[in-house]
């Protein structure tokens, strides 16, 4: 029986500015997001998802599910087998695991289908958490559109599971957590997402996280990547550490991009990387050496994780050097 950080977390919810466990203590969701699921289905698998937990350390697992582009909208139900299988997959291993409309515009009729199907078949399992609008396009505003999708949309999730917590997007590809900062949602359980990639998104990003903690707002960073903003380019390794202190400075969870093996900077493995993980050190990519030595390095063996600046946090054990223990 797989032992993992849900029966220690329980259901995650917000406190002031940050996401806390079930006793009320800060909680990081820390791994991997999958790529877009209509371009990678090969990874939506039980054994991708046991690797991350069990090798890589992670206590999460982020889909992306395509919403266009021959996904959702077109496939509902090719899509909904693959979330499916992640989600079964991470309870079996107990861990948690977000659920990503990966889209950038509203969409709000298949979102509504969408997760209230989901909350419904998943009603009462404390590790889900709901990603609702991945990145709104710079043309959409908070006040006129950002706003009242995410109040059409929450109750639909609240209907099923009353308590979960919703990543909400932000404006600007999720970069102005400042901006609803100003105006936040009247709701309870609610994460405002930041979206970084190191190589393009530095302190600019950062002060408009510090604007938003300052004023409340609990923060995760539902994607990062390790490269430019385009998931390409300069792999930048000195910038991402940068991120990485600063975001277990403020308590604030994250998620890389990407499990995929596609010619790209972001990419964590190498082309050909077996779905049912297993990947040997040369079937990861510069960027997923990295990722993987973080998460590694954030796992404990029954003690509370302590961050670089002393922050305590709970996360998870992990059976080190033994695939067949629990986790």
């Amino acid at each position: 029986m797989i032992s993992g950080a849900v029966s220690r977390g329980g259901p995650l919810r917000t406190l002031g500015n940050r996401v806390v466990d079930r006793h009320g203590r800060p909680f990081l969701l820390r791994g991997m997001s999958l790529f877009w699921s209509q371009w990678m289905p090969q990874f939506y698998c039980a054994g991708t998802v046991k690797w991350l937990h069990r090798d890589w350390g992670s206590n999460a697992v982020r889909t992306a599910v395509a919403v266009g582009y021959g996904g959702y909208r077109e496939n509902p139900e090719a899509e909904w087998e693959k979330v499916a299988r992640v989600v079964e997959a991470a309870v079996a291993e107990d861990m948690y695991v977000v659920v990503d409309w990966h889209t950038h515009e509203p969409e709000p009729e298949p979102a509504a289908e969408f997760f209230g199907r989901l909350a419904q078949a998943y009603a009462g399992l404390p590790h889900l958490v709901y990603e609702i609008w991945n990145e709104p396009y710079p043309r959409y505003d908070w006040h006129r559109d950002i706003r009242p999708y995410c109040e059409a949309l929450v109750p639909v999730i609240r209907a099923h599971a009353p308590d979960s917590l919703i990543i909400v997007g932000t404006p600007n590809y999720s970069q102005r957590p400042d901006i609803p900062a100003a105006a936040p949602l009247a709701l309870d359980n609610i994460a405002y997402a930041i979206h970084f990639y190191a190589a393009s998104h530095g302190e600019t990003l950062r002060r408009n996280c510090r604007i938003a903690i300052d004023q409340g707002l609990p923060l995760l960073a539902s994607e990062y990547g390790t490269c430019e903003a385009n998931g390409d380019g300069r792999f930048a390794p000195n910038e991402t550490q940068a991120w990485w202190h600063f975001l277990e400075a403020n308590g604030i969870g994250h998620f890389n991009w990407s499990i995929a093996d596609k010619f790209e900077t972001a990419a964590a493995l190498m082309p050909g990387a077996s779905p049912e993980g297993d990947w040997p050190e040369d079937m990861l990519t510069p960027s997923g050496r990295l990722v993987r030595n973080h998460l590694r390095s954030r796992r404990f063996d029954g003690r509370q994780e302590t961050t670089d600046d002393g922050n305590q946090f709970v996360g998870h054990v992990v059976a080190r050097g033994n695939m067949d223990a629990q986790s």
